[in-house]
């Protein structure tokens, strides 16, 4: 038995078995991150904090982070948070992972519609190669360990493509058309995607749906979507609890998520994430790692053979990518419902790989592996590096299986570059089976300078004193500490603002090193007495900024002298 027989055995197994075999691949993948990593600001302790009070408060209609609403995203992902939480937490409400949950069961349903989508047109071992191809990308590894809403929004949305794929293909005569109760699951799932996050899913089943047509000029074919009876689905689903934050909140929560939020990401770059259009072409090459081998030759051959039904789908699927690149504000998740045609793509020609017709041909098979090189060299280096770093020094201890990481790798581009791309697509898939876990449950937990916020409350817990009041933060105000320290804590606008709060109630103050002076003017003023009792120094990644954080003791004001002089 040849070497390629072997290998084209071990795929004929996995391919009997495909969900299984995806799912074990994926969870070896990302469940080390979802368990091991500290809460990660800012947005997934936000997403986290605010289902966290949804349990508090048992208010499953209002969104709130700490004291204030939180009127940007809809409520789906945090309900989904809030069951994962009561299920698995078992009354716990601080671990993070429990939260993760609806992420990383997102992110395997991507997987898994992405091997249905691709089963409609291909062998059950290419679709296998194809989610398999997608779940090991750095994108999605990404999503499917934090607790926002991207990994989420990505299954619904591939779950209502994956529907209007097949229906496309059996008015083409290509399939038989999908039964009815395949068609009214793709409505829930849009349903499920509005209520994540909102008209997002317009922008690709919509524009796919659209394009197609004007394309082909036919549009009776979108009759198979039954489109009446979907529409009522999803106004039955989404409309009770648009009517009932409306009420909640005085109509504000329209008015703060599409007036302000959705709107200021239309109009310029939000939060300093404004870029012009090529950033996510640009971005593609880190974050479609490692299956970027693949992907340039896959696109120029599919685009050469546009005129089959099901690559025609997949590229006006894909060609909604140009309206992510028009809006000012970018991230790089904001294109990942548009990453299952690239993994399709790369599946294919990995699967049926064409000789060089052009020079087109020629730049695409040169480039490719030059974009796989610099993502496995950033990850041999990382594991070495970070710690030395951010750490407490060097971790030797990873050096073997960066070696390992290294020789894999390498394997990959042999493998491909002789065209015996059955065996670099299995070196490719097991390149991050040594990368991810190596970096998020190995090196990630001991890069110490990093977790500013974990160390920051354990020092707490232990100065705490019974009795005392939520603790007062001044300059370090990341979400992470909310979450971690609870609701109560008084997040404040400075160090003054944290010595009045401390006046009255006395207790434990935690000032960065900028708010300082104004903390201990304050002091002055209010004759307040306080004494040092702990310090936490490093850096905040959300900024790139060094912290020196002290903590303060201040004692409760017995009497109250009279304001200070304007």
């Amino acid at each position: 038995m040849t070497n390629g027989e072997a290998l084209g055995g071990w795929l004929d197994w996995a391919a009997r078995r495909p969900r299984l075999v995806l799912a074990l691949f994926c969870l070896i993948l990302w469940a080390p991150g979802v368990f091991s990593l500290p809460p990660l600001d800012r947005d997934e302790s936000r997403f986290a904090q605010a289902s966290k009070q949804m349990l508090e408060s048992g208010d499953l209609v209002d969104i709130r982070f700490g004291h204030v609403p939180r009127y940007k995203k809809p409520v789906g992902i945090y309900w989904m948070q809030s069951a994962a939480t009561a299920v698995a937490g078992f009354g716990e409400r601080t671990h993070i992972w429990t939260y993760r949950l609806p992420s990383l069961l997102g992110a395997l349903a991507t997987v898994w519609l992405t091997f249905w989508c691709a089963g409609a047109f291909l062998r059950r071992e290419v679709a296998l190669l194809a989610g398999a191809l997608l779940g090991g990308t750095l994108l999605l590894t990404g999503e499917a360990t934090i607790a926002t809403t991207d990994a989420v929004l990505t299954a619904c949305i591939l779950g209502a493509q994956a529907v209007l794929f097949r229906v496309w293909l059996a008015a083409n005569g290509t399939i038989a058309a999908p039964s009815r109760w395949v068609v009214l699951a793709g409505w829930v799932a849009f349903g499920l995607a509005v209520l994540v996050k909102g008209p997002v899913i317009l922008a690709v089943t919509g524009l796919t749906a659209v394009g197609l047509s004007l394309w082909t000029r036919q549009w009776r074919w979108l009759g198979g979507t039954r489109p009446l009876i979907g529409i009522a689905i999803v106004l039955a689903m989404v409309a009770p609890w648009v009517i009932a934050i409306g009420i909640k909140s005085h109509w504000q929560f329209f008015q703060q998520s599409l007036g302000n939020d959705f709107a200021t990401k239309l109009a310029g770059g939000q939060e300093s994430h404004g870029f012009p259009p090529g950033y996510f072409l640009i971005a593609l090459t880190p974050s479609f790692w490692p299956a970027v081998l693949f992907l340039l030759p896959g696109l120029v051959v599919a685009l050469r053979q546009h005129r089959d039904p099901a690559i025609r789908f997949l590229l006006v699927w894909l060609a909604t990518w140009v309206v992510f690149e028009l809006v000012p504000t970018k991230l790089p998740h904001y294109v990942l419902p548009l990453y299952p045609v690239l993994a399709i793509l790369s599946a294919l020609w990995a699967a049926w790989p064409q000789a060089a017709r052009n020079w087109w041909d020629k730049i695409a098979f040169g480039v490719a592996p030059v974009q796989f090189a610099l993502g496995a060299v950033v990850f041999a280096a990382a594991p070495v590096l970070l710690p030395a770093k951010y750490g407490d020094g060097p971790a030797w201890w990873a050096l073997a299986p960066a070696v390992l990481f290294v020789a894999v790798a390498i394997a990959a581009l042999v493998f491909y570059f002789r065209r015996q791309m059955l065996a670099a697509a299995l070196a490719v898939l097991a390149a991050p089976l040594i990368a991810y876990p190596l970096l998020t449950a190995g090196v990630g937990p001991t890069l110490s300078q990093l977790w500013v916020s974990p160390r920051l409350a354990a020092t707490l817990h232990t100065l705490e004193r019974p009795g005392d009041p939520p603790p007062a933060l001044a300059g370090y105000i990341e979400p992470s500490m909310l979450f971690l320290t609870g609701t109560e804590t008084r997040l404040t606008d400075g160090g003054a603002s944290a010595a009045d709060a401390k006046a009255g109630e006395g207790g434990l103050a935690v000032i960065e090193s900028r708010e300082q002076a104004a903390f201990g003017a304050r002091l002055v003023q209010r004759e307040l007495e306080a004494v040092e009792v702990g310090a936490v120094d490093g850096l905040n990644y959300s900024n790139g900024r060094k912290v020196h954080i002290r903590i303060w003791r201040v004692a409760p004001q017995t009497w109250s002298p009279p304001p200070p002089a304007e």
